[in-house]
């Protein structure tokens, strides 16, 4: 049957629901361009006024995942599950470095499609790239030999992975309808089930630093992931008021990995946010029998040094350095000052602006705010201080690495501004608020 694709924005703009046919007809012309940029716009648009029902949400989603290629891993003979997880994003999220060497330590397999930074989060595959060599980018033949020989591999989104979102996404950016349930929902789900997966695991943040920073949005969009996913989804709504671990920034936040998984130095966050997420996977996938279990095999895989190892074993097989565990000093690019934040009053710190301390790291130029923009992978903030710390004043907060003292005197008295602190005592926020699974 042929449509008409404004008689397919008419139906949505007046709150009709969609048939299967209808949004099969309409992914295909984004993704063959017979759909016009501005028809991807006007269809957005009439969307986040008139929302999509569970079956619309479904439908449409399923339809950006056949938009393109498919992984199929029958062919690889994998021993274990195929499991990923997804983050919507913040200020030192670096997760997704320790979690998918933790999980093929213990027997998953992780072909991780990830992202790059875009505003004033920070992205996987930039963090990958302060890595001289890593091909973020290899072709099919190296990625499957990667995940069945290392058992992870984190890359970039291919051309023939979910293309209808790629176009999607691009007008959604400059239409404001990024924040739009349904929208996002298949935005994140075309990309992770394109992966065939056995499992995922959403974290969802919300807080000052997350794009959900309402926890009610937060919800709402855990629960529509949970309920459009054709595989088995768990959805873990985590706090994002507070920088993640102790880094922001890719070479740091390179830096802090690596002395995460070699146990040099674990953050208590980060550390809970990381066993948490792996834990859940293992018990998606069948890899343990209770969440107990899985921490235990987690918390193993860390000590016992093999987590560590399937990470130097996974940059050595996408062409970074063979002795990057060793020695990160040697390759992880090092900016050219680096400035205290010292407070100007003593106390608790009880709060931080997380959104702007990332538009700082934007700014110091670790980040982009146009797609097309270079990063320094130098830049960022380190040894970051957490809410419910003591302040002092012979104490700094955080310090501040640029590429020259005046940038670096700029954004320490940015930075300090955003950090609140007060005579009395905080509590740290609950890491983990709430766990989400398909009723």
């Amino acid at each position: 049957m042929t449509f008409l694709p404004q008689e397919i924005i008419k139906n949505k703009r007046d709150g009709k629901v969609l048939s299967q046919d209808e949004i099969d007809f309409f992914i295909q012309g984004i993704t063959n361009n017979t759909v016009s940029e501005g028809q991807i716009a006007a269809f957005a648009m009439a969307t986040y006024f008139q929302d999509m029902n569970s079956q619309e949400r479904r439908d449409f989603t399923m339809s950006m995942v056949n938009s393109g290629d498919v992984m199929d891993w029958s062919d690889m003979d994998l021993n274990g599950p195929i499991l990923d997880k997804h983050s919507t994003g913040g200020v030192g999220d670096k997760i997704s470095l320790m979690l998918a060497p933790i999980i093929a330590a213990c027997g998953g397999y992780v072909p991780m499609i990830s992202g790059r930074g875009l505003g004033h989060t920070g992205g996987t595959l930039d963090k990958f790239d302060a890595i001289p060599g890593y091909n973020a980018t290899p072709n099919n033949q190296l990625f499957r030999k990667t995940v069945k020989q290392v058992g992870c591999a984190i890359i970039g989104q291919t051309a023939n992975l979910a293309p209808a979102d790629k176009r999607f996404y691009a007008t959604r950016d400059i239409t404001a309808t990024v924040d739009c349930i349904p929208l996002i929902t298949a935005s994140i789900l075309s990309k992770k089930l394109a992966e065939g997966l056995d499992g995922l695991v959403m974290d969802i943040k919300t807080g000052s630093g997350a794009f959900m920073s309402n926890l009610k949005d937060a919800q709402d969009l855990a629960k529509a992931i949970v309920d459009v996913s054709n595989v088995n989804t768990t959805a873990i709504i985590t706090d994002m008021s507070q920088v993640i671990g102790y880094t922001a920034g890719n070479a740091l936040e390179m830096s802090e990995t690596i002395d995460y998984l070699t146990l040099k130095n674990q953050e208590p966050v980060l550390h809970e946010l990381v066993t948490t997420i792996c834990a859940e996977m293992l018990v998606q996938g069948n890899l343990a029998n209770d969440f107990e279990q899985a921490l235990k095999q987690v918390n193993n895989v860390l000590t016992s040094g093999k987590a560590a190892e399937k990470f130097a074993q996974m940059v050595s097989a996408l062409g970074g350095p063979n002795d990057l565990m060793e020695n990160p000093d040697k390759y992880l690019a090092k900016a050219n000052v680096i400035q205290p934040i010292y407070p100007e009053q003593s106390g608790f710190i009880h709060s931080m602006d997380t959104r702007m301390i990332g538009m700082a790291v934007v700014e110091l130029g670790g980040g982009r705010r146009m797609a097309t923009d270079n990063i320094d992978y130098s830049v960022g903030i380190s040894d970051f201080c957490h809410v419910g710390d003591k302040a002092e004043l012979d104490q700094p907060l955080a310090f501040v690495h640029a590429k020259d003292t005046h940038q670096a005197k700029e954004i320490a008295q940015q930075i300090k501004k955003l950090i609140k602190i007060q005579a009395q005592p905080m509590k740290a926020p609950k890491n983990i608020i709430e766990k989400i699974v398909k009723s």
